[in-house]
Formats: C-alpha cells, structure tokens, sequence
C-alpha cells in the first residue's frame, strides 16, 4: 500500500445519509477476477445520467472536485452489503481519506485493510469542513496523519483521532500481511520452541 504521510487535496462534500455499498459500487462491477478497472465503478449510477453522458450535478464530475483525494461524506457512509469492491474502487480512483461522523463498521475496517484513512469528527466539526471545501476556492485541505490532524484553506485547524496501531500501519503502508510479516522471526521463533515443548506435533 501507499504509505500516508502528509496528503493534501481537494475534498468533495458528499453528505447524503447511508450512502450504501452499493451506491459506492454497483454489483456489475464485481464481476472481475481481479482488482482491476474498478475505480469506473465507482458513484457510476450518481456520475452518469442513463444516457451515459456525465452527470453535471454531481460533485465528482465538476472541476474542483473531479482530483478529489478526500470525502466528507454523510452518516452511515459504506453501510450495506460488506464489499469489499467499494473500498478497492475508491482507493483506485484517489481517495485517500474520508472525513464523516459515523461509518459502517464493516466498511470502515475494509478501508484500514486497504491504505484509506477513517476520520470521525463531530458534527460542527463536519459541518465547518463541508462548508468550507464546498467553495471552489477552498476546496483544497491537508491531512496529516503523523500529527492527527487536517488542514483547511482559511487556516482552520482541527485535531482528530485515530488508533495508533491502525496509523502507524498506513503511515508505513502496510496491509494485515505485511504488519504481520514484521514480525516474521518472532513467529519462526514461537514456532520452534512450541515443537521443542510438544515434539509429537513433529511426527
């Protein structure tokens, strides 16, 4: 995974309520064997009007937002089914981070397993974001992990939290396997002492 450090970027204000999984993804998007080209499923059904064509309404498709790095998303965003597809797309079409007051519990692991970054403020402090980044001309804040805290454009800065040991994996990019493999001759070294103690497992 990407490691994540210090990201700034535009952030879109998506703040309709339980914005679901499949919202996010749509399900003919899951048909791959792979992980790939999933970043044009992403929104499809909110980006693009039946005939194809952009939708102009929608946050992502206008040019402030179209780069967007972050979210600033609703209540409840990634509820529903617990696909993990979603989280992938994102991650492929730039997302970085998310900034909401609730997030589905599912859906908000799949993004610490996945390089995106979960932020949980509260409700004024959601609003001030969204009011803010909703301008074109301050459309643009900073994230940063190290020192927990974002950015905006008019010099706002607000503290968030985080566990530490979900941040100190995105900050030096690494999945559940590569977090665990840091810790691979600690695990050889259980290993063979278990065998020393029970050396029937051998047989």
């Amino acid at each position: 995974m990407q490691p994540f450090d210090t990201v700034t970027g535009s952030a879109a204000p998506l703040l309709a309520a339980n914005i679901d999984t499949d919202v996010i993804m749509p399900k003919q998007f899951l048909k791959g064997i792979d992980r790939s080209g999933l970043a044009q499923g992403v929104f499809f059904d909110l980006r693009l009007l039946p005939d194809g064509t952009p939708n102009p309404g929608f946050i992502l498709n206008q040019p402030a937002w179209q780069q967007a790095s972050f979210l600033v998303t609703g209540p409840n965003f990634g509820c529903g089914s617990s696909r993990e597809h979603a989280v992938w797309g994102l991650r492929q079409r730039g997302i970085r981070a998310l900034i909401g007051t609730r997030f589905a519990g599912i859906f908000q692991d799949n993004c610490q397993r996945n390089g995106v970054l979960v932020i949980q403020l509260d409700e004024a402090q959601l609003a001030n974001i969204a009011e803010v980044v909703s301008q074109p001309a301050t459309a643009q804040l900073s994230v940063d992990l190290p020192r927990q805290q974002i950015r905006l454009a008019d010099g706002t800065v607000i503290p968030f939290l985080t566990d530490e040991l979900g941040k100190q994996a995105l900050m030096q990019g690494l999945d559940a396997v590569g977090a665990t493999l840091q810790r691979a001759e600690q695990i050889r070294a259980f290993e063979r002492q278990h065998l020393r103690d029970n050396p029937w497992l051998n047989l």
